[in-house]
């Protein structure tokens, strides 16, 4: 993406176009639409934001060496770096919430509020989102949508595996 865009803007900087800004804007147009592409929804939640961000910056950096600011290209650059490293700190450090979708399969049909009550103990939020029950084989499957710190979610399995009901979870 970066080298494209570098590559249009030179071409845009080459032509000595009296307004270049047509064309700049037609390639941050396509760069956002590209980066739409990368968004992925389901049914609770989308994803890929992080990655459509990542290619519109990268085409921000490219136009802006391709038109020849090499100080401000410089210094974008930097800042990418400087936030993709500190997300990695923040991560490692577990600093921060996740979301997770956790669908739990129970042996018997046992009530909802008794599982909820399980996850919301290692969780901010808890969201239902889908109840399945399966009277001719006595088992109930639910999912929620869970936000918690990354510690706080790796205990929910632990939690629910204790359990006489649990039969098996998954997070996604």
């Amino acid at each position: 993406m970066a080298v494209g865009s570098c590559g249009l803007a030179l071409i845009s900087v080459i032509l000595n176009l009296e307004n270049p800004s047509g064309l700049l804007s037609a390639i941050i147009t396509g760069i956002g639409f590209l980066g739409a592409g990368a968004l992925i929804k389901t049914t609770d939640k989308i994803f890929g934001f992080n990655t459509a961000a990542s290619i519109w910056i990268f085409a921000i950096f490219g136009l802006t060496i391709g038109i020849g600011q090499y100080i401000i290209g410089s210094i974008l650059y930097l800042l990418i770096w400087l936030i993709v490293f500190g997300d990695r700190y923040l991560e490692k450090k577990g600093i921060g919430s996740y979301q997770k979708k956790i669908t739990v399969v129970t042996k018997k049909i046992v009530n909802e509020k008794d599982i909820k009550l399980v996850i919301q103990n290692n969780s901010n939020k808890c969201k239902l989102l889908n109840i399945e029950i399966d009277k001719e084989n006595n088992k109930l499957t639910i999912t929620y949508l869970i936000e918690a710190q990354i510690e706080e979610l790796n205990k929910v399995p632990q939690k629910l595996f204790e359990k006489d009901w649990f039969s098996s979870c998954k997070i996604e």
